[in-house]
Order: structure tokens, then C-alpha cells, then sequence
């Protein structure tokens, strides 16, 4: 399950950050009990990921009130907000499947993703009913929008009928504090560390930190080796949300346009979109799907037999283009994953490194090379883990990554190793002060 859907908070006082603009929504839903307030309307503005659409939702929650709300996904132009949201608004009761309606509970009427209305050119008709809406409502209204500027073009009324919140990017202690919930909550043991970077490669992103760290969190333990994964993040566009960008196009023009925005190779797109497509599709999607990727990488190997980078540019279509056509139904979740081939291949690369790291520390000790000093601790290696070996192990300054490499034993045995060698040169000391 998406650990955002499983996180999501169900009440304002959960919220993470922005506790202004919370309390002025409060302020101004409190309004609502006695009479109709001046401005039926506000407008939640501000990056991705830093709350908007959940605050909206604990709200309603808090207030007990019902929810109607247009999506992204949907085509929204006049006839459909007049169909849905403007008789909601209206009336004190609508016939779309409100069981348990009671007279006199307020609706309240959600816009997500308001600056992404689904308009053809010179056709403005979408934002024209949204602002008749607010004028006729008899029920609060929500608008939400990631750029302020795309929603008023066209509709400079808004400003005048809405009140105007700003969502702000969320500090890195609130996400470590969330995270830190969720791992509890998922039973993984995380370092600490790790958390902080996640939350400063999100850049005040909440949605895109929890949804990175359930990407590396395949196991119960997530330590430093697992940052590597993450390194996407410092792209101009996140690897993430490309591919559900790619996925969530309309038109295969636009997908191809979003793919080529990625800076990263079709070899590697194709992994991820590989490893993705059975987390983010339909079961009744996936075989147009990987009908499409399948082609794609006929030419990726066309590519590499010939030599002829040009194939490149049909693999990146087919992949990318080709893929989003294949969506008939909307995404059934929004968690993108790391490819597990890509993420065994980093541990193995983590790995190599700290064996290598701990041979020539070794190596240096006993002069020896790092290959014979490798050959050299495989036989001994049975000593060097007994508790005689604790003494030998204490000459060369090994770290716990290292020991684990060196020797081939999991991370606790490593940690018990590591803590047992410090003992003993503590130890040591003391007896080396007590003969003076």
C-alpha cells in the first residue's frame, strides 16, 4: 500500500508544518456554523507535496462535513463542474451516492490541481464555472493549485471572491519527525541519518520523502548504503515523478516531451519503467503496456548491435509514448520503486568498496596487496571472528561496513564485532595507565 494513502492524516492537528495557514483555515471555517461567510471560497497555494490537499480532507473530516471533489484526472470543463460541483453547491442534497446524507451537514466542494483545468485552446469555460460556482454556493469551497499565476490567468475574479493561504515548504525536523513515525509504524529500522537526507533532498516536499523512503525500504534495516538510490532526487526532474508524469499523459506527445526532460539514458528509463509499470497499472493496462516496452527494447538492442545511437529516439517513444497510450484506467497508486536490479547492483557496488577499503587498511599492516591480503583473511577468517581474532582486528582501524565486507557477516554480527574491538583497545588503555 502507498505509504502517503497509509500516513495520510485524518485530522488539521496531525498536519505536518504550516501551522499558520491551518489556523487561518480553521478561522475561516469556522465561519461557516452560524451563516454564509463573505468569501465562500479559499484558495490553498504552494508546492507539491506540503500538505494541501490532506489539510483540505482533515478538514472536512474535523468539521464533519461530506466531500465532493474534482481531481486532476478529471476532464474538467464547464459542463462537468456544472454537473457535479455547481449542484452540489446549490442544493442541500445531490444524488451521487451520499448514504447516510443528514439535513443541514455542510458539503464541501474540493478543486485539486485547479491550475491544471482541462481546457482547449481559447476555451476558458472551466474557471468561468468555477467562479459562478462560488457565487450561487451555499456549501464551503477548496481550491487548490501548485501555481497561483496559471489559475488567475483569465480569471483575475478569483482574487476578489477568495481568500488566498499559502502552503509552505515543510522544514526538514517536521519530515524526520513523520518519518521517524512511519518507520515505527513499519517496524524498519532506519538511521538516522538516512532520514535527514531524505528530507533535505525533498526540498520541503513531504509526499516526495515519505514516497522515497518506502522506495529504498525494502528491508528492516535501512542504512547509508541505501543513499545511493536516492541520488535521482538532484535532478532537474525527479526520475519519480517523471515516469507517473509520463503515465499520467494524455497524449503521446506529451509523454515523449517528459521523458526527454529526464537526464538519464533510455538503457536506464527502461529499467524503471520496467520495474514500475505492475506498481502503477492496471492488470488489464499491462499487457498493451509491455507490449510497447517490449518493442522499445528491440531497438535498445538494435541500437547497441549497430551502433547507431539514432535508435534511441524509437525506444525512447515506444517507451515513454507508446506506454502512456496503453493506459486505458486511472493509476492505482502514485508509489514509484527503485528497480530491485539497480538497487542489488549499488548494495554489491557499497559492498566492493568497503571490501576494498578493508584489504589495503590490512594490507598496508601486513604489506601486502589487496588481492593476497583478500585470500590471506578468507583462511584466517574463522580466527579473526573468534574472541582471540578481536585482537588482531584491532590493529588496522576497521570500520563496521568494513568488517562486514572483509569477513562476509551481516551487519549485526558486524556491530557486535566493532563494539567488542573498542572494548578491548579501551580495555587496554586502562591497563597500559595503570603501570604507571
Amino acid at each position: 500500500m502507498n505509504w502517503t494513502e497509509k500516513y495520510r492524516p485524518k485530522s488539521l492537528k496531525d498536519i505536518v508544518g504550516n501551522s499558520e495557514a491551518i489556523s487561518e483555515l480553521k478561522k475561516w471555517a469556522e465561519g461557516w456554523k452560524n451563516n454564509i461567510p463573505e468569501k465562500k471560497a479559499v484558495i490553498l497555494y504552494g508546492k507539491p507535496g506540503v500538505g494541501k490537499t490532506s489539510t483540505a480532507h482533515a478538514l472536512a473530516n474535523d468539521f464533519g462535513w461530506y466531500v465532493i471533489e474534482l481531481n486532476a484526472s478529471d476532464e474538467r470543463n464547464r459542463n462537468v463542474i456544472e454537473e457535479v460541483a455547481l449542484a452540489g453547491a446549490v442544493n442541500e442534497a445531490i444524488g451521487y451516492g451520499f448514504e447516510g446524507w443528514r439535513e443541514g451537514v455542510k458539503k464541501l466542494i474540493i478543486f485539486d490541481e485547479a491550475d491544471n483545468l482541462y481546457e482547449r485552446e481559447g476555451d476558458f469555460g472551466g474557471k468561468g464555472a468555477i467562479i459562478e460556482t462560488i457565487k450561487k454556493s451555499k456549501q464551503p469551497i477548496v481550491i487548490i493549485v501548485n501555481d497561483l499565476y496559471e489559475l488567475f490567468k483569465n480569471a483575475e475574479e478569483l482574487k476578489k471572491i477568495c481568500n488566498l493561504i499559502e502552503f509552505k515548504k515543510i522544514r526538514n525536523d517536521e519530515i524526520v519527525g513523520l518519518l521517524k513515525k512511519i518507520c515505527i509504524g513499519e517496524g524498519i529500522n532506519c538511521d538516522e541519518n538516512v532520514l535527514y537526507t531524505i528530507a533535505n533532498r525533498s526540498g520541503g516536499d513531504l509526499r516526495s520523502a515519505i514516497n522515497d523512503l518506502q522506495s529504498i525500504s525494502y528491508g528492516r534495516r535501512v542504512g547509508k548504503e541505501m543513499l545511493s538510490c536516492l541520488g535521482y532526487r538532484d535532478r532537474e526532474t525527479g526520475i519519480f515523478e517523471g515516469i507517473r508524469n509520463i503515465l499520467e499523459a494524455r497524449e503521446m506527445r506529451i509523454a515523449i516531451k517528459i521523458l526527454r526532460e529526464i537526464d538519464e539514458t533510455p538503457e536506464n528509463l527502461i529499467i524503471w519503467i520496467d520495474e514500475n509499470l505492475p506498481h502503477l497499472l492496471h492488470l488489464s493496462d499491462l499487457k498493451d503496456a509491455y507490449h510497447y516496452l517490449s518493442r522499445a527494447d528491440i531497438f535498445l538492442g538494435r541500437k547497441w548491435k549497430r551502433q547507431y545511437y539514432g535508435m534511441w529516439s524509437y525506444a525512447s517513444d515506444l517507451m515513454s509514448g507508446g506506454v502512456a497510450i496503453a493506459r486505458k484506467k486511472e493509476l492505482k497508486s502514485r508509489a514509484c520503486y527503485f528497480p530491485r536490479w539497480l538497487k542489488e547492483m549499488s548494495k554489491s557496488k557499497a559492498i566492493r568498496r568497503a571490501k576494498l577499503s578493508a584489504a589495503k587498511k590490512i594490507g598496508e599492516k601486513i604489506h601486502a596487496s589487496s588481492k593476497k591480503t583478500v585470500e590471506i583473511v578468507e583462511i584466517l577468517k574463522n580466527l579473526l571472528l573468534s574472541d582471540e581474532g578481536i585482537k588482531i582486528l584491532s590493529k588496522f582501524e576497521l570500520s563496521e561496513d568494513e568488517i562486514s565486507a572483509i569477513l562476509s557477516v551481516n551487519k549485526e554480527r558486524a556491530k557486535e564485532i566493532y563494539e567488542n574491538i573498542k572494548k578491548y583497545e579501551m580495555k587496554s588503555k586502562q591497563s597500559f595507565l595503570f603501570q604507571f
